[in-house]
């Protein structure tokens, strides 16, 4: 029997998508507690670029996108929300996102953009050169055409991450930190329908009693690290780090960024006081989250070509985290065999995009047993 003590819902890993489920479960009146191997938000939630741009991801979009539509729809009023419930600023700008071309074939990239967009109806303007920069005056000369996407935004996810993290402690999440999960205690034989989740096991040095924590349900949001603590339960997950390298820059004068610039996967993310972010790189190294030379080098490559005057900007600083890519890069979503055990995790780069919408689906699925949404394509079973 579980201890009256314990809390509903135990959800492992405190980044941006723990720290938003754990926010709507404990609205919901439920008793949330997450764990966390380092700090709330420490890893691929702190890294990213925060950009909430399906579209500027998408040539015909698909369900995939829906769903991602979906939750950067949802973004103004959950920034509204978590800044209110926190007291904290989470940075957030709606100025638009601008694709921009250089080649004949990055031309052609961005016709299909356009063309498979508009026939789905998509809004999305296309631009000359000259148009384009207009808008950006930064751009490189070699820019030769370039769509605007009003809808694409982006947020300080460093900032939301924080503001979450506060936002849910405010409404009654308890947090354990450098609380690193070891092991899942179940009941029940594997592949059985009884199977499930009683605790799980906590490392030596963690302020929790007895190092176990029992709850009715379990969450598993730990990004990079999930598959790793259910392989010992049976459940498959194929799933990789995958390294992204970011610099940041002091942007002034001819170097000012004033929106989202993309062109591939090299990206300048404005941010308040001056700042910009340029990304990325995409490396399959492991759990190494070193910033390498190579990685930079990259990385000022791609700046150059979207904007040179940015790699002559005061540098700030270069982080490298690992985001969790799964072997289809879809999130996985909802219950396994083990029905006590809700997955959400696999983000891949989207999982600042789309934590409000994980949270809505999560939460509906542990109060209701069903979604709005369906989830059926991200659920782990499709790995088996």
């Amino acid at each position: 029997m579980r201890p009256s003590q314990s809390p509903d819902v135990v959800i492992i890993g405190g980044g941006i998508i723990g720290c938003s489920i754990g926010l709507r479960l404990a609205q919901a009146k439920m008793k949330v507690t997450v764990v966390d191997r380092g700090q709330p938000g420490g890893e691929a939630s702190s890294a990213a670029a925060g950009m909430l741009a399906p579209q500027g991801e998408t040539v015909t979009p698909d369900a995939y996108f829906e769903l991602a539509r979906s939750s950067r729809d949802l973004y103004p009023s959950f920034v509204a929300e978590v800044e209110e419930l926190s007291g904290q600023t989470v940075g957030y700008r709606c100025g638009g996102t601008l694709l921009v071309a250089r080649s004949d074939q990055e031309v052609r990239e961005l016709d299909a953009v356009f063309s498979g967009q508009t026939a789905y109806g998509l809004p999305l303007e296309r631009l000359t050169a000259d148009a384009a920069r207009a808008r950006v005056p930064a751009l490189a000369p070699e820019i030769r055409s370039a769509l605007f996407i009003a809808g694409d935004h982006s947020v300080d996810n460093e900032k939301l991450t924080a503001a979450l993290a506060e936002a849910a402690l405010r409404a009654g999440v308890k947090f354990h930190s450098r609380a690193a999960v070891t092991r899942f205690h179940a009941r029940g034989r594997p592949a059985s329908a009884s199977r499930r989740i009683e605790s799980i096991e906590l490392a030596p040095g963690t302020t929790v009693k007895g190092k176990k924590l029992s709850a009715a349900s379990f969450i598993l949001a730990a990004g990079c690290w999930s598959a790793e603590l259910v392989a010992p339960l049976g459940v498959r997950l194929p799933m990789s780090p995958c390294r992204g390298q970011m610099i940041e820059f002091e942007s002034a004068g001819e170097a000012e960024i004033p929106l989202v610039v993309r062109a591939g996967h090299h990206y300048l993310v404005p941010r308040e006081g001056g700042r910009v972010l340029a990304g990325t790189t995409a490396e399959y190294a492991g759990f190494d989250k070193a910033v390498t030379g190579e990685g930079l080098a990259s990385i000022l490559e791609g700046v150059r070509r979207l904007a040179p005057a940015v790699k002559h900007s005061r540098f700030r600083r270069a982080w490298a985290g690992l985001r969790p890519d799964t072997a289809d890069h879809l999130p996985v979503l909802g219950c396994g065999e083990i029905k006590n055990l809700i997955f959400a995790t696999g983000h891949f780069r989207n999982g600042i995009l789309l934590a409000p919408i994980t949270a809505q689906v999560i939460t509906e699925l542990i109060l209701m047993g069903s979604t709005s949404l369906s989830i059926a394509a991200y659920g782990p079973a499709r790995f088996c």
